[in-house]
């Protein structure tokens, strides 16, 4: 029945594990999920008066450009200008998307034949290796390793795939291992593009989620723009996960493309989501840094749960994730299945971010501090042997 694209996908990797909670929750036992990447946090009541505001208003009712509101596209243009330091053109640079996640998926379709390779970082956010199957590519995985900050050694990419590649994705901030990357890597990456005549795709959704320093653009690099655009979503940045407002900035020949699957393929943003997110960039952003105060005190909280057990927690400085190595003799599906078994503590294996996500589990800091405390108390009698 499914076509053949649908078929090549990869399984549901944790669906044994959404078993597994399931059943642990018709016995009544109490699960304290640290799988989930959704803020619990609101969207701050600015941005929801403005939206309601919005829907009032009968001329957001049509439909909107695909390329978004002019407003819209010049309020990014001027957040980038404010937060990066970087020109965008608001006519040519950039455009609105319904969520990044729709963006990245539709960007191959613009820019790869079937048969063309993509290098796809392992393990990463699904939809850059399901974006290019879907395409009719072939994903080309780059492994993000501890030893090397969970950034890709770009050395290591053969001069045969480099030459097939039409994309390199990047995302830093990074989902799952919460890695950083600093400006000497993106000019590495973005010299790597230029030599091999490849499109850079930085998927930046987690910028403004960080505690130590603010992570930098992909185009804070000389010569980015000539290569690569950047993805950006409000999902974290302000809670607004089920809003679906981001956009994408950069090259305006890549923006160009992605515009033209667009205008076949949907009808754009609906333009009172567009205005309450014009609120949300040019408004107070104190809401922003109060988030990631919340998510710092539930991060400090949860690491010291983590040291209480074999569990090795690797560095956080951003993002609202803690990417921890399992213990010795113990893979990620075993290690999440011990935590929800004698816990009821649901953390994500790392498999199912791919091959090289093995030997690791992700926990989210998107539950209370209070649910977190519980989760600490409930870990420190979980022995691995």
């Amino acid at each position: 029945m499914y076509s053949d694209r649908i078929n090549s996908l990869p399984p549901y990797l944790f669906a044994e594990l959404d078993r597994a909670k399931k059943e642990k929750e018709k016995q009544g036992i109490d699960i304290i999920d640290l799988g989930v990447g959704d803020p619990d946090l609101s969207t701050p009541d600015h941005i929801v008066q403005s939206m309601q505001n919005a829907v009032n208003d009968p001329s957001t009712h049509s439909y909107p450009s695909y390329k978004g509101m002019k407003e819209y596209r010049e309020t990014v243009s001027n957040w980038y200008s404010n937060r990066f330091k970087v020109d965008i053109n608001p006519e040519t640079e950039a455009i609105s998307l319904i969520g990044s996640k729709e963006g990245i998926a539709h960007m191959p379709l613009a820019f790869v034949n079937p048969g063309d390779k993509t290098l796809v970082p392992d393990p990463a956010y699904p939809v850059y290796k399901i974006g290019t199957i879907l395409s009719g590519g072939e994903p080309v995985p780059m492994p993000l390793k501890e030893e090397n900050n969970f950034l890709p050694n770009l050395d290591e990419i053969t001069e045969e795939d480099a030459q097939d590649a039409k994309i390199m994705y990047l995302n830093y901030p990074n989902n799952p291992t919460a890695g950083t990357a600093n400006q000497k890597f993106f000019q590495e990456a973005v010299e790597f593009a230029k030599e091999h005549d490849i499109i850079i795709c930085h998927d930046a959704a987690y910028t403004e989620i960080s505690y130590e320093h603010k992570p930098p653009s992909l185009l804070n690099v000389d010569g980015a723009k000539e290569v690569g655009v950047e993805f950006h979503s409000l999902s974290k940045t302000y809670n607004m996960t089920g809003w679906r407002i981001g956009f994408v900035v950069g090259n305006p020949e890549i923006i160009k493309g992605i515009g033209k699957v667009k205008t076949n393929v949907d009808s754009g943003v609906f333009q009172a989501i567009q205005k309450a997110a014009i609120t949300a960039l040019e408004g107070p952003q104190e809401c922003v840094q109060q988030s990631n105060n919340t998510y710092r005190d539930r991060r400090d909280l949860l690491l010291e749960g983590i040291q209480t057990t074999d569990l090795e927690p690797t560095k956080t400085e951003a993002t609202f994730y803690i990417w921890t190595k399992c213990p010795e003799g113990y893979n990620s599906m075993e290690t999440s299945k011990k935590l929800l078994n004698e816990a009821g503590i649901v953390a994500t294996p790392g498999s199912g971010f791919g091959e090289h996500g093995e030997g690791y589990i992700r926990f989210a800091l998107t539950r209370s501090l209070g649910r977190i405390e519980e989760a600490v108390e409930r870990m420190e009698g979980i022995k691995f042997d």
